[in-house]
């Protein structure tokens, strides 16, 4: 009888434990943008919380605005300085690209003067090395690869502002540039190099600007049509595999789908905007590909990856008091 009973036991914490390691996720990956240095920052702790491996800062990371560097810079330090972020910092790895406010200038492009001294700002922010190759490039576009459990994740973030060509915006609405660049020559060459050909089981392509979304009145890579096409054909063409697009910028978090017979999967695009602050009310917004609800409140995002027989990334956005606010999966690949 002692011996049946210990088997009992046996089987039970085995099923337990199995069952624990199927819910706890294999990888986790926080995002945000649209931090305002200068307003109180909830969300450091309860992003700790959730324990993420990575953690990518996807523009407005402070609100600059400025061609005064050490202006910037000390925008920048008040961030540090903020000992929830700096917790955070000590556990995760941090990655990041920047948007129009941390870039130094609202809805700026390549015509900004203060474009190379603020790109050595942000690294400096995000505690990038000083010999990184990254400090002698001209625009801040990079990536980075993870492996875990045999699986591997590529980050690859793209820069919006360094090479991006003018445009024009009339009583609100931005016209479109359709002859343009977003990305330039070189940061098009290295984007084709990253993908094609890459063997990673994950690409995660980061854009400050949201990429997917054409029906708004903001900015967008719609303004850019060749632009946004030239990336979506390329996603297909390199044949990447379980791409998924993040973005942020709008003080909104939503969740975007794009289907199309040039790709076998549903392409995703994650917007998680609103550290700090948010839509002042609320009101609807178009957005043909848009899944589940438009999130109006402070908040984070998450992807977190599960492996096994069907591997899956669960989306979340998360706010205060760790809160999910939406929650969608997606089947993965092998």
């Amino acid at each position: 009888m002692k011996k049946f009973i210990l088997g009992l036991f046996l089987v039970v914490n085995w099923v337990q434990q199995d069952i624990f390691a199927q819910t706890k996720p294999a990888f986790t990956i926080a995002f945000g943008s649209c931090n305002r240095q200068d307003l109180p920052q909830p969300l450091w702790k309860e992003i700790i919380k959730n324990k993420p491996n990575v953690w990518i800062w996807l523009g407005d990371n402070i609100y600059g605005d400025t061609e005064d560097m050490q202006l910037m810079k000390a925008k920048y330090d008040q961030v540090l300085a903020n000992p929830d972020y700096w917790a955070l910092t000590q556990v995760t790895k941090v990655m990041g690209i920047w948007d129009d406010h941390d870039y130094g200038v609202n809805d700026g492009g390549v015509e900004f003067p203060q474009k190379e001294a603020s790109q050595q700002l942000m690294f400096d922010f995000l505690q990038y090395p000083k010999n990184t190759p990254l400090r002698q490039q001209k625009g801040a576009y990079h990536s980075q690869t993870f492996t875990q459990g045999g699986k591997t994740i590529k980050i690859i973030l793209l820069d919006a502002r360094y090479f991006r060509d003018p445009i024009k915006r009339v009583k609100g609405v931005y016209l479109p540039n359709k002859k343009g660049t977003i990305l330039g020559k070189a940061q098009w060459k290295w984007l084709k190099k990253e993908l094609t050909n890459s063997t990673a089981d994950v690409h995660i392509i980061g854009s400050g600007i949201q990429i997917l979304p054409k029906d708004h009145r903001f900015e967008k890579w719609a303004n850019f049509p060749k632009e946004r096409n030239k990336l979506l054909k390329l996603i297909a063409k390199s044949k990447a595999k379980n791409v998924l697009l993040v973005s942020g910028d709008r003080h909104i978090a939503e969740v975007s789908k794009y289907e199309n017979s040039s790709l076998n999967y549903p392409l995703y695009e994650m917007t998680a905007s609103g550290l700090t602050h948010t839509w002042s009310s609320k009101w609807e917004e178009p957005n043909q590909y848009r899944v589940e609800e438009l999130i109006i409140a402070l908040n984070f995002g998450l992807f977190e990856f599960y492996w096994g027989e069907k591997p899956s990334v669960t989306i979340k956005v998360k706010g205060l008091e760790n809160k999910t606010l939406l929650e969608h999966k997606i089947d993965l690949q092998k």
